[in-house]
């Protein structure tokens, strides 16, 4: 993944055949022309889990209309840090009651909040 700069306080991260580009809101210098890294960074935790919620209900061939994910979060201003992150679920209305509890085990195998809790070493080196 390549980091480049294309002006401002604009931010690009090109992976594979996509450009992810950000921006800072107008209050933190920017031009509000892309979400915030931490917006896309919130995104990813809510379109991971998602992506776990609606494979579930494919795999069980039920019907995903009305299914949603609200996601909500609260910051420790003082750490300038998440401090928690809440997943409300909507369900189908035909969703079976019987699966209630196991579409949140697996909402819990979401891949980017699992290394939020098992967190990767970082290197960072001037080349």
């Amino acid at each position: 993944m390549e980091i480049t700069f294309p002006g401002g306080v604009a931010v690009e991260a090109r992976h594979e055949s996509f450009t992810i580009r950000t921006d800072q809101p107008e209050e933190g210098g920017g031009s509000n022309s892309a979400p915030s890294p931490f917006a896309l960074f919130l995104a990813s935790l809510g379109t991971c889990a998602g992506f776990y919620a609606l494979t579930f209900c494919q795999q069980r061939q039920i019907d995903t209309s009305g299914l949603k994910l609200d996601l909500a979060w609260e910051r420790d201003n003082a750490l300038h840090r998440l401090s928690r992150v809440s997943i409300a679920v909507t369900l189908p209305a035909a969703f079976p009651a019987k699966y209630q509890k196991a579409i949140l085990k697996a909402i819990d195998q979401c891949t980017v909040k699992r290394t939020l809790f098992d967190p990767p070493e970082f290197d960072v080196a001037v080349v």
